[in-house]
């Protein structure tokens, strides 16, 4: 009997102790029946990555806005015809903050040409044209070169026995730079906004240097301009027979408003609604001849000459074109 009692008290005591181990805690999660961890369980705080969007689920972070594709903070298209007499200078200020240098004034101007350009922030000219080897066209073209960085010069394959033009040859030279042929289909590219082609010359030959001029046409966006250094009649002839889209908002007078350019032709081709003639006051050829004057006015044009206004500015946004005097007013 006591045999018996010992038996069953050691039953009891075996059953309450294993009793007591399968209702413990356990310290580990168990895996969910997807093998993914228990969410719920305080030994995962940080919680797992969100594959859907790349973000961490209860973060505070968010993606930045996407910036527009190709935003561009353009400024208007700068046309400035410099005041340098009975000379040509022109200077282009582009939408992308290129500058383009067309004729640079004669020897006397050297001065107020460089002083202008830095006046205008610029301490690069990305693309130089000297359209013809003539002083009122080139006289300021050495210094130029020598004072700014220079991208690339254009100048049609023709020389002048003159000091002036050796002069520009030498700054050239000095600085390391070649010169790109000015010729009718050669294209200037230094803004991508905007289209600059050369027009002419057309011809290796001329009896006449002004018709060596390189014709420069510019567009941007529906404005446009054409400058024309001292084309002749013969020189714009060739243009209208090669069938080039001559049409111009605004066009430069050839050769000062001399008789030898600008005819009707030409005129009926181009048909500006401005034009814009570099002369001097009281000069000595009698430019701009009355001929021309009355035909532009007969082609109903609005004209500004730069021995009445000064230099001359025309600012383009792509779709109209507006005019100052030297920058200060309206005209």
């Amino acid at each position: 009997m006591k045999r018996l009692w010992i038996v069953l008290l050691t039953f009891v005591l075996l059953v309450g102790f294993i009793g007591c181990s399968s209702g413990g805690t356990s310290n580990i999660a168990p895996d969910d029946s997807d093998g993914n961890v228990d969410l719920s369980s305080p030994m995962n705080p940080t919680m797992p990555e969100d594959k859907s969007s790349g973000i961490s689920e209860g973060s505070s972070d968010e993606m930045p806005a996407a910036m527009p594709e190709n935003e561009k903070n353009l400024m208007p298209l700068e046309v400035h015809f410099l005041d340098v007499e009975q000379a040509d200078c022109i200077l282009i200020k582009t939408p992308g903050q290129k500058a383009v240098l067309i004729d640079s004034g004669k020897n006397t101007h050297e001065d107020t040409v460089v002083s202008y350009i830095k006046s205008q922030g610029i301490d690069t000219i990305d693309a130089v044209v000297g359209t013809h080897p003539h002083e009122d066209h080139i006289g300021g073209l050495d210094a130029v070169i020598n004072s700014f960085n220079i991208g690339k010069i254009y100048m049609p394959k023709v020389s002048h026995t003159t000091k002036t033009f050796e002069d520009v040859l030498n700054a050239i030279d000095n600085k390391g730079l070649k010169v790109t042929t000015a010729f009718a289909g050669t294209n200037i590219e230094v803004d991508p906004d905007l289209k600059i082609e050369i027009l002419a010359p057309n011809s290796h030959t001329y009896d006449e240097i002004n018709n060596y001029s390189a014709v420069v046409k510019l567009t941007y966006k529906n404005t446009s301009f054409l400058f024309t250094g001292d084309a002749e009649s013969v020189s714009e002839q060739e243009m209208i027979s090669k069938g080039y889209d001559l049409k111009a908002d605004v066009l430069k007078v050839g050769h000062h408003g001399s008789a030898t350019s600008t005819t009707a032709q030409f005129l009926k081709k181009v048909s500006p609604d401005y034009v814009v003639i570099s002369v001097g006051k009281d000069n000595r050829y009698g430019h701009p001849d009355n001929l021309v004057l009355n035909r532009l006015k007969t082609f109903g044009v609005e004209i500004f000459r730069t021995d009445e206004y000064g230099t001359v500015i025309a600012t383009s946004d792509g779709e109209t074109i507006k005019f100052d005097k030297k920058g200060d007013e309206n005209i």
